[in-house]
């Protein structure tokens, strides 16, 4: 870790910055849904904002991301504003689906956010589909999967690598095992030591990553996007990480013990960067603690934004559905 201080200490401030604002909207997130501000379910992302995050920080703005239901970190790294993604769950018309898709579903084509998924393994299909476009159009853009280790029970997800290997497409699957798929230990849906042979598998390059530091999952991603823009084709990175939170928010939590949880959060990735930045001398106590605040004072503005937009009008219900065929 001091090395990567050393290395590049504005990416890692930034990074910082950028999970310090993931975290803050995700805890208002969870006020706001106990407090029944917010239709439908939300499944917060507390713990795991360092591969959003680090892997984000690797690509280009033009460059494009598939997400999951858990999808508000990956969309926050990726760039989208976070008061247009709180009056998406508001279900507001201010948001970036006219407040139709709700959290599962946040989606900013032009930023390269082709969109969070509420099926599980989904997303990998879109990012192939994405892959092959660039390829067809002879760009040098990639694309980045986000899926949960859940999602390698999944058909298409197994297809989606296959494919991506035999025609050297210009994506990345970024597995993020954070330990359970919805309340299902990964030993207990998963016959395999861990999941780097799946990548391996399709003859792709295929790395594990402690998905809990920031750096080495920047690392690892910024060389996987380097052999995709190459033309080297895909990458799996298995990023080993957890969710502080449940499956969903409500979930009462009965299959992990506590101290597993206080186990995971003894290394918690903006604790572990905020002690690493402040022993280096590249950040102060006001620093880190500007940055908690400026954090809060962004969130309360998307809150107050999201409670002041209008709610769609009904007789748009149907707009949006269907595209013209270019």
């Amino acid at each position: 870790m001091p090395d990567a201080v050393e290395q590049y200490p504005d990416l890692l401030t930034d990074q910082l910055r950028e999970m310090i604002l993931i975290r803050e909207f995700e805890t208002r997130v969870s006020s706001l849904f106990e407090g029944n501000e917010l239709p439908g379910f939300v499944h917060l992302y507390i713990g795991q904002e360092a591969v959003a995050v680090g892997a984000c920080s690797a690509i280009e703005d033009d460059d494009y991301i598939t997400s999951t239901h858990r999808g508000h970190g990956h969309s926050i790294a990726k760039g989208l504003d976070p008061s247009r993604m709180m009056a998406e769950l508001f279900g507001k018309e201010t948001g970036y689906c006219s407040g139709k898709s709700g959290s599962m579903h946040i989606a900013d084509v032009d930023r390269g956010m082709l969109g969070a998924n509420g099926i599980v393994g989904a997303g990998p299909s879109l990012a192939v589909g994405a892959g092959l476009s660039i390829q067809q159009r002879d760009r040098d853009n990639v694309c980045l999967s986000f899926f949960g280790e859940g999602a390698m029970a999944e058909g298409p997800v197994h297809e989606s690598m296959n494919l991506a290997g035999v025609r050297d497409l210009p994506v990345v699957f970024v597995c993020e095992n954070n330990q359970y798929g919805e309340m299902t230990p990964a030993e207990k849906q998963h016959h395999v030591e861990g999941f780097a042979s799946r990548g391996e598998t399709y003859g792709m390059q295929t790395e594990t990553v402690d998905g809990m530091v920031v750096q080495e999952v920047y690392e690892s991603t910024n060389a996987a996007v380097e052999r995709a823009r190459n033309g080297e084709g895909p990458s799996l990175l298995v990023c080993e990480t957890y969710r502080y939170r449940g499956h969903y928010e409500g979930d009462p939590m009965t299959y992990r013990t506590e101290e597993e949880l206080q186990g995971w959060q003894k290394r918690d990735p903006i604790e572990a960067l905020e002690a690493s930045l402040l022993d280096s001398g590249d950040l102060t106590e006001d620093d880190v603690e500007q940055m908690r605040e400026s954090a809060a004072t962004r969130i309360d503005e998307a809150v107050e934004f999201a409670r002041e937009s209008d709610y769609p009008d009904p007789g748009t219900a149907f707009e949006g559905v269907y595209t013209e065929v270019i």
